[in-house]
């Protein structure tokens, strides 16, 4: 039996769009999070919101920076 190579499951040429748009989400849901943090008092936060909030953020920064490397030529 032969090898197959292993291949990505998104075409290379993807790689720039994915970023710019999983980037862009993501800090959009960050200022969101900035916003929220600024303008609601102490006594009105919600814990739940603030971490699922963080947590939908950081996903989306992650992939927008592994797919900003991948663009680059970094393959990681």
């Amino acid at each position: 039996m032969a090898a197959t190579p292993i291949a990505s499951p998104i075409p290379v040429a993807m790689y720039p769009t994915l970023s710019l748009l999983t980037l862009a989400i993501g800090l959009v849901i960050t200022a969101f999070f900035f916003i929220y943090e600024a303008t609601s008092s102490r006594k009105n936060r919600s814990l739940g919101k603030e971490l699922a909030t963080a947590a939908v953020a950081s996903v989306f920064l992650g992939f927008g920076s592994l797919f900003l490397l991948l663009a680059s030529g970094v393959y990681v």
